[in-house]
Parts: structure tokens; sequence; C-alpha cells
């Protein structure tokens, strides 16, 4: 697996004039494109200097600019799919068949729904810091034996994606996760990824865009939008 947003910028490109309008704050980069539709991408604590950025030409390897890719790619490409499927990953997924479960990401929501239904999960998360998470030197040692993943859709933008995905258990079903997701089928088609799920917004939102510039994250803004899975 290679990188996705490489991936996307050479088919796509990046077309700086589509955009209409960028906010950024502590936890979530927004973009809001011409036709209307807002794409986003988590920040991980790091709000970008938008007027630092040369967006004629964004530089692939930054991590501000592969925020500002992903978000991107968000808003171009979320909206163009018909979703069957509507609602949250435990409405769709029948976890309880898997017998090693892990989590890239530390979904606080997910993880009460595993300890409600009596089952464990291992948590993984380089970012945060908490007493469910273990130690990252053991992420390997844990892939190789999972039989589903759930994978934050962080990882696209963070360059842990490939690495995650090419150490997996080849019979492991792998699920990408967050409001950061690109939904398209294309990008994943050659992985165990058997789902995306991911959050769509109403047309010009500027709700959206001032919950995200305040700084505030996914538990403000996902009441506003639909949640939506994509299947592979």
């Amino acid at each position: 697996m290679t990188d996705p947003l490489a991936y996307l910028y050479k088919k796509f490109g990046f077309d700086s004039s589509n955009i209409k309008k960028i906010v950024t704050g502590e936890k979530y980069t927004a973009i809001l494109i011409n036709n209307g539709n807002i794409g986003v991408c988590a920040n991980l604590m790091k709000k970008i200097k938008i007027y630092s950025l040369n967006l004629t030409k964004p530089d692939i390897n930054k991590i501000e600019y592969r925020i500002i890719l992903n978000a991107y790619y968000n808003a171009l490409l979320n909206y163009s799919n018909e979703y069957e499927d509507i609602g949250d990953i435990f409405d769709i997924i029948d976890f309880k068949k898997y017998k090693n479960p892990v989590m890239i990401g530390l979904f606080k929501p997910i993880i009460k729904k595993f300890r409600d239904n009596n089952m464990e999960i291992k948590i993984f998360d380089r970012i945060k810091k908490d007493s469910l998470l273990i130690p990252g030197e053991k992420l390997f040692e844990y892939l190789s034996v999972a039989d589903t993943l759930i994978v934050s859709s962080t990882t696209v933008f963070n360059q842990t994606f490939s690495e995650i995905i090419n150490n997996s258990n080849p019979n492991c079903d792998i699920f990408l996760l967050g409001p950061s997701s690109i939904m398209l089928k294309e990008i994943y088609s050659k992985t165990n990824i058997k789902y995306i799920f991911g959050t769509i917004f109403n047309n010009n939102d500027e709700n959206i865009l001032n919950i995200i510039n305040d700084g505030r994250g996914t538990k403000d803004f996902q009441p506003l939008g639909e949640k939506v899975a994509l299947k592979i």
C-alpha cells in the first residue's frame, strides 16, 4: 500500500481556486469548496498558519500541507457517493464475531461500546496519553494477530497508514474511521479495508466552520453532520 494522498494528488491535482474558504483551529482544519461541500481534517493539536503556506504548490511531504490536502479531497470526493449505510460503526459491524480486535486511535465512544458489550479491544495512539493505551513498541506484535482493526483516518495524513496496513494480519478485516476519512473506494481496493466510515455535512454550513475555527472538535460538529459508511 502506497501513500493515499500521493495517489490522490497525482490523479486529481490540487486547485486552490476551487477553495472558497479555509478555517483552522486547534483540533481541525475545514475547507469549503466552491460548490458548497465541506471537508475536514484533524490537526492533531497543530493549528496551521494558512498565510505561511504556498497553496499553488503544496509540499506533500510536509504535515501542514498534508492536512490541507486531506481536507480538500474530503470535500472534493466524499459527496459523490450514494451511501446505503448510514450510522455508527457499531450499527453496521458485528464485532462480537472477532477474537482479537485492535484499534489505532483513541476513540472513547467506541471503547465504551466494546465495554458495554463485554468485549476487549487493544488500543494504540501515538499522540494521546491515556491509561487505556498499549505502548507503541508492541504495535506490530498485535497487528500480526489482530483479526479486526479499527484505524483512525488521521493515519492517512500523518504518514503511518501504509505502514499499519502493510504490517497487519493478511486475514484481518480493517475499518477506516473518523471525520477525516476520504471516501473513495479505489484508494483502498487492494487492501483488507472492508468499510470506510466518515461524515458529510450540509452544503455551505457555516456552523461547522465556526465550530472548527473556535478550536472545538468532533463531539461539537459531529451532531451537525451525518455519519456515513462506504463498503469496499
